[in-house]
């Protein structure tokens, strides 16, 4: 049967892009790797290659065609021996319909538009908040919805609360994590700015020590290695050096981490950078519950705040209480899944992980007690000593690297604070010590993964 070559993603939240050339022919043959069309969206270029030999039997989509959406059929493969007769047996491609539209927030209607969430997108299982009174009705909304409604919410709150970043307004945020934003709050306060982190994230200090409340995003926290000077230098220590005389409630928020096939300057995480600084509170959600409340805590925060998000859990929907004000307040874990034989600490994405790894070991009858951390700095070292005395074995789960890394405070806290408690040594999970690679293989590879944990996990155990 003919094979499809889809429309291909550049990144896990990328819904259309625009078939920019075809660099086959029909009739042409195709090796595997070959590159045979170019697409592009307003941010990349990227190349399609064939996974499969054969001849390019009928290209469905021309070239310069524009919003062709996510995972259409765009070309037909034939493989050796088939003809153009083949050609109708392959499915006809599906007819593209307009990517859905979110409203602008408004005050009147407390539930925000729901954009249609990708099919994949898993459910956070987590044991009932208890934050949250009993019988609240819940809503299900997107990551990026619920930080939506979380700066919408502060932004009608407080006049002083503001947005600005690159594309947070016309564009309506590179992750759509803004859309709306503008329409309802005007230019005012939901501000484009120049491509320059270093310049932009100075002016958000400056307002911050005015008075204002800004909310900086960055388009990925990468860009804020140029910034960072700004953030430390400025944010955090002015409290500090002025004697208490001089604030800066300030978020800095935007993606941080791996995403997917961008590369080492594009993947890194800064989860043990900033929680390293005195000044600063890191926050990094995992549920859209969390991420909702904690923004609201953040944005309210008298103090410097890095808000880390992750771009492959935009798209993740979950439970989010309906509730007129619900703030998380910083600085406090939550044990996600309760659990007798081994703690497993972790945060953001990690906790994808850490709960899948927690669900293959109940299988061979390890109960393994799963703590979101949610906030790095300050730490909740409480709720995790308390778990690990009840354990007595810990592994700690992150994306970023090993040495120096949040795993390795934690485990210091642990030999600090439960060292007779212990029946096994802490044992971390990380990212390798490299760069991130560009290629889908190696990235994968250089991740940690749900099974790394399992084997963690029982060999603290002894099983």
């Amino acid at each position: 049967m003919p094979i499809q070559v889809l429309m291909p993603a550049l990144s896990p939240t990328m819904e259309k892009g625009n078939l920019a050339k075809w660099l086959k022919k029909e009739g042409e043959p195709i090796k595997s790797g070959d590159v045979i069309a170019e697409i592009e969206t307003d941010k990349a270029t990227m190349e399609v290659e064939a996974t499969d030999e054969g001849t390019l039997g009928k290209i469905l989509i021309p070239e310069g065609t524009a919003d062709v959406a996510v995972n259409t059929p765009i070309a037909t493969i034939l493989a050796d021996g088939e003809s153009a007769a083949d050609l109708a047996k392959a499915p006809a491609p599906a007819k593209q319909e307009k990517a859905a539209e979110s409203a602008p927030p408004t005050a009147a209607k407390a539930e925000a538009p729901q954009p249609k969430a990708a099919p994949a997108a898993p459910q956070a299982v987590a044991e009932p908040d208890p934050e949250v009174p009993a019988g609240t009705e819940m809503v299900t909304q997107t990551i990026r919805e619920a930080l939506r409604d979380a700066m919408a919410e502060e932004m009608r709150r407080d006049a002083d609360v503001f947005v600005m970043g690159e594309e947070v307004a016309e564009y309506q945020g590179a992750y759509k994590v803004t859309q709306g934003l503008l329409q309802e709050f005007g230019a005012r306060r939901v501000i484009d700015t120049p491509i320059t982190e270093h310049g932009f994230a100075g002016v958000g200090v400056g307002a911050a020590m005015t008075g204002l409340k800004p909310i900086v995003e960055f388009m990925t926290f990468n860009f804020a290695m140029q910034a960072i000077d700004q953030i430390i230098n400025s944010a955090a220590k002015t409290l500090y050096m002025s004697g208490g005389q001089m604030g800066c409630s300030i978020v800095f928020r935007g993606p941080n981490g791996a995403a997917a096939r961008v590369a080492a300057q594009h993947s890194q995480d800064y989860s043990a950078w900033y929680s390293h600084i005195p000044g600063l509170k890191v926050v990094a959600p995992y549920s859209a519950a969390d991420a909702k409340g904690l923004l609201k805590a953040a944005i309210r925060d008298p103090n410097p705040v890095i808000f880390l998000e992750n771009e492959v859990l935009y798209g993740h929907t979950g439970q989010v209480p309906k509730l007129d004000d619900f703030v998380i307040p910083i600085g406090k874990a939550r044990i996600v899944r309760s659990g007798s034989h081994v703690t497993i600490i972790s945060w953001s994405n990690g906790m994808t992980y850490a709960l899948k790894a927690a669900d293959e070991l109940a299988k061979d009858g390890i109960e393994a007690e799963v703590i979101d951390l949610r906030t790095l700095r300050p730490m909740d070292t409480e709720t995790i000593i308390n778990s690990v005395k009840k354990t007595g074995r810990a592994v700690t789960v992150e994306e970023g690297w090993a040495q120096s890394g949040v795993g390795a405070e934690i485990a210091a806290r642990i030999m600090e604070n439960a060292f007779d408690y212990l029946d096994a040594p802490v044992t971390r999970v990380s990212g390798k010590d490299v760069p991130m690679p560009y290629a889908a293989n190696l990235e994968k590879l250089a991740l940690p993964s749900a099974a790394e944990v399992v084997e963690a996990a029982k060999a603290v155990c002894y099983r």
